[in-house]
């Protein structure tokens, strides 16, 4: 079962935006695909999103960073698409992927040394 995520997730994502206004429809859909991440580590201490619009390139492109504080090193991602949105869900998946591939990381290296113990004995 997943614990729902804390009373205080709000506090802990942070939202930004660099060269764009982020709307109120941009900021309540990053919070809430921001919560995810939170149900499925509540040992997150902070969630940082920058989303970027760079035009420098000939068209609009949205660049979505991501910054996830935890316990040990932290977790940085990185996406461009030509929608906010999609960028957005993209970096999401991004941040999810790399949250599952740190736990298994932490469950692989508990269960390491099981069968050396068990050969020597």
């Amino acid at each position: 079962m997943i614990p729902n995520a804390s009373p205080d997730a709000g506090a802990k994502v942070l939202l930004r935006g660099i060269h764009l206004t982020l709307t109120d429809a941009l900021r309540d859909t990053l919070r809430s695909k921001a919560s995810r991440l939170l149900r499925h580590e509540p040992r997150i201490d902070r969630i940082r999103i920058d989303l970027e619009h760079d035009a420098t390139r000939g068209r609009a492109v949205f660049v979505a960073k991501g910054h996830i504080e935890i316990g040990g090193p932290d977790l940085l991602a990185s996406v461009a698409s030509e929608d906010a949105y999609k960028a957005a869900d993209l970096l999401i998946d991004k941040l999810d992927r790399a949250l599952m591939r740190r736990a298994e990381m932490f469950k692989a290296r508990r269960h390491r040394d099981t069968p050396l113990r068990e050969l020597a004995a």
